[in-house]
Order: C-alpha cells, then sequence, then structure tokens
C-alpha cells in the first residue's frame, strides 16, 4: 500500500483533525479524560435502568445540556467573524451527528448487555480512521492488524448475542452504527475548537441534538413529561455524568489532545461501565462473549498505539 501525497511508508493514519494537537494528553488535560471516563461510563447503567423513552430522554439530556453552557458562550460573543460562524455551522452538524450516535448507542443499552454496547461503541477510532483512509490518508500494517482483531471481535461478540436472541443481536447492531456516527462527530468537533470555545461548540451542538431527536420524540409519540421523580434524577445524574463530566471534558481536550488519543481513553468506558452494570443492575454479560470484550479493546488499543507511534 503506498502513502498518499508522497508520505513516507513509516507514516501512519493521522487524522487530519490532529493537526497542531499534541500527541499525549498533559496537565490539566488529564483530569479531565479521569472524569470524561467516570462521567461516560456512567451513562450505559443509567439508560438501561431509565424507563424513558430513548428519544425523550436524549432531548431533555441535551437540552438541559446546552442551557447549563450557554451562559459560556453568549459570554464568549463568539460569532463576529466569519471563521466563527462558519465553526458555528459545523457545530450544527455535529450536533445532527450526535444526536443519531445517541439514538444507536441508548438503544444498544437497552437492547443488549451494557458491556457489548458500550464494547462495540469502542470501535469508534476504527472508524475514524476508514473515514480518513478514503481521504489517501495511510494506516500502518500494524494498525491494520489492531483493526482486524477488533472487527474480528465484534463478529464473535455479535455471533453469541444471535444466539442468545434477535434482540441482542440488534442492540449490537444500534451501537455499531453508534460507533460510526460517533467517530464523524468527534472529528468535526476538533475541526469546529481551532476556532471557537468548547462552551460556544458544546452549546451550538447539544441544541441541534435536542432538536434532532424532538422530531423523533414528536414522530413517534414519545411522552416528554408526566414521569416519576425517580425518572427525572436519572435524568440529572446523566446529564451531570455523562453530558457534562464527560462528553464536555473530551471536548475539552480536543482542543489539545488528538481524537486518537481521546479515542483511547474512551476503552476505559467499558470496565467502568460494566462493573456498574454488575453491582447497579445485577448485569453479568454472558462468559462467552468476556474473549470478544477483552479482544477487542486489545485490537483497538494497539491499532491507536501503532497509529501514534510513528
Amino acid at each position: 500500500m503506498e502513502p498518499a501525497n508522497n508520505q513516507p511508508k513509516s507514516q501512519s493514519f493521522r487524522s487530519s483533525a490532529e493537526s497542531g494537537h499534541i500527541k499525549m494528553p498533559s496537565g490539566r488535560d488529564i483530569p479531565f479524560l479521569i472524569s470524561g471516563i467516570i462521567g461516560i461510563g456512567s451513562s450505559g447503567p443509567i439508560i438501561a435502568k431509565s424507563l424513558m423513552p430513548v428519544p425523550t430522554l436524549i432531548f431533555w439530556r441535551n437540552l438541559l445540556g446546552a442551557l447549563i453552557m450557554a451562559p459560556f458562550a453568549i459570554y464568549r460573543a463568539e460569532w463576529k467573524n466569519k471563521s466563527q460562524r462558519v465553526a458555528i455551522k459545523w457545530s450544527i452538524l455535529a450536533g445532527l451527528l450526535l444526536g443519531f450516535h445517541f439514538i444507536g448507542f441508548f438503544q444498544a443499552m437497552r437492547l443488549t448487555s451494557v458491556a457489548s454496547g458500550t464494547a462495540i461503541t469502542a470501535l469508534q477510532p476504527i472508524f475514524t480512521a476508514l473515514f480518513v483512509r478514503s481521504t489517501g490518508s495511510y494506516i500502518s500494517k500494524k494498525s491494520w492488524v489492531g483493526m482486524w482483531i477488533a472487527f474480528l471481535s465484534v463478529l464473535l461478540i455479535s455471533g453469541i448475542d444471535l444466539s442468545i436472541s434477535f434482540q441482542t443481536f440488534k442492540g449490537d447492531m444500534y451501537a455499531l452504527i453508534g460507533a460510526a456516527l460517533a467517530a464523524l462527530y468527534m472529528m468535526v468537533g476538533a475541526k469546529v475548537q481551532r476556532d471557537v470555545s468548547t462552551s460556544t461548540f458544546t452549546t451550538v451542538c447539544y441544541f441541534f441534538c435536542a432538536m434532532t431527536v424532538l422530531v423523533i420524540a414528536l414522530l413517534s409519540n414519545s411522552p416528554l413529561t408526566g414521569f416519576a421523580s425517580g425518572e427525572w434524577l436519572l435524568l440529572a445524574l446523566l446529564i451531570l455524568g455523562a453530558q457534562i463530566m464527560g462528553h464536555t471534558m473530551f471536548n475539552f481536550s480536543l482542543k489539545r489532545v488528538s481524537p486518537a488519543v481521546v479515542s483511547l481513553v474512551v476503552f476505559f468506558e467499558v470496565p467502568v461501565s460494566a462493573i456498574l452494570a454488575f453491582f447497579w443492575l445485577d448485569q453479568t454479560p454472558p462468559a462467552a462473549i468476556i474473549p470478544g470484550l477483552i479482544g477487542l479493546i486489545f485490537g483497538c488499543t494497539l491499532f491507536v498505539l501503532s497509529s501514534q507511534r510513528n
């Protein structure tokens, strides 16, 4: 395989979104990323526990998340020059992508195990590579090995889930689609935050995510109100954990840390979610899929580390 644009063969895949980013996190980005792991790790069990319809849960999560970030965005007033206005348009696209990613991920949490769903969603950096590869970028041989290990592991997990029930298999497919959409969302987010702050990006992104899913909620006749207090408490925990501690902290880090490294850190969501689901939901994944889970995380890790090494 020949590298594009006369790049030397030793050069591994790097997303164009990584330009100007450091390779590894340092300083304040370390606590940001730790916060993000805990935040998004809590999301799967909360989504599985909640009885709110999926579109409703996504709508309120993102609308309230946007309202929380809006004062910071208004203070910055980042809409006055052309590059900022273009960035806001890209933020709207990110919101649409995030909305459909959430549909896939939330449905996965309701249909398959938290461990399987979060692990398959961790394929996000590999989808990023495939998207960038389609533009002519080079992927090293070691990265391809990691990619194939990860995909074979997904086939193993999905095959076992299909033997359990078609519902669990369908949940795996929702997670797979969610992973692809998450990759596009992160690439757009990294691009946008070269020109505007995280508060501006997340306010616009979360708001248009909410509006996208509101249309789906209305079309599916999903109720928006009338839930028990316990459901609103779960929603509050989802916003505080996944939205503020999770996605927002990862977005802060994307201004300096490469999307590939952030994606690698996201892998730690899988054991955090699985442990929380075990103790909170008494949810134990089938023993047969554990090799697949291990293989998937190993393959994704090998892929990202190989991509960053050269």
